[in-house]
């Protein structure tokens, strides 16, 4: 039985994503994310870094293609996902070692500091696609060309 652990995680990449295919062909994009904790100081009253911590993540099938074009080392981002456990044998050493990793369902980047452009093209085959429009507006209001500066 395994332990399904949903999280969210905000923070920065610590560089590019690595993007490549299984034996089985699925794709698949790696990257670590950076997650600086800061707490404020009761004494002082000023905010102060209290330690990183690092998350290896992995995002599966088109949404990897997405990341490996989209992101790169610094942005910072929001990752939402299962945070999963496995074991594996160190091949120096011989000794079983641990793994923690979140296995991503999404993957954005963060509008806290900085603007990103969005392609508002709709899927070939999503929803949208097949909409027939009946109401006063003919284009949805998100496909009306709207853009986010960076």
């Amino acid at each position: 039985m395994t332990t399904r652990i949903p999280v969210t995680i905000e923070g920065n990449l610590t560089g590019d994503p690595e993007h490549g295919a299984a034996e089985s062909g699925n794709e698949y994009a790696r990257f670590t994310v950076a997650v600086n904790d800061r707490r404020l100081n009761d004494t002082t009253g000023r905010w102060e870094d209290a330690g990183t911590v690092f998350h290896r993540v992995v995002v599966f099938n088109a949404q990897s293609r997405h990341v490996a074009d989209s992101l790169r080392k610094g942005d910072s981002v929001l990752v939402a996902g299962d945070l999963r456990f496995g074991t594996y044998v160190d091949k120096e050493t011989g000794q079983t070692r641990e793994t923690r990793d979140i296995v991503a369902d999404n993957v954005g980047a963060s509008l806290k500091f900085t603007g990103v452009d969005v392609d508002r093209n709709p899927k070939g085959n999503g929803p949208e696609a097949d909409r027939t429009a009946t109401g006063p507006t003919a284009t949805p209001a998100w496909n009306a060309g709207a853009t986010v500066s960076r």
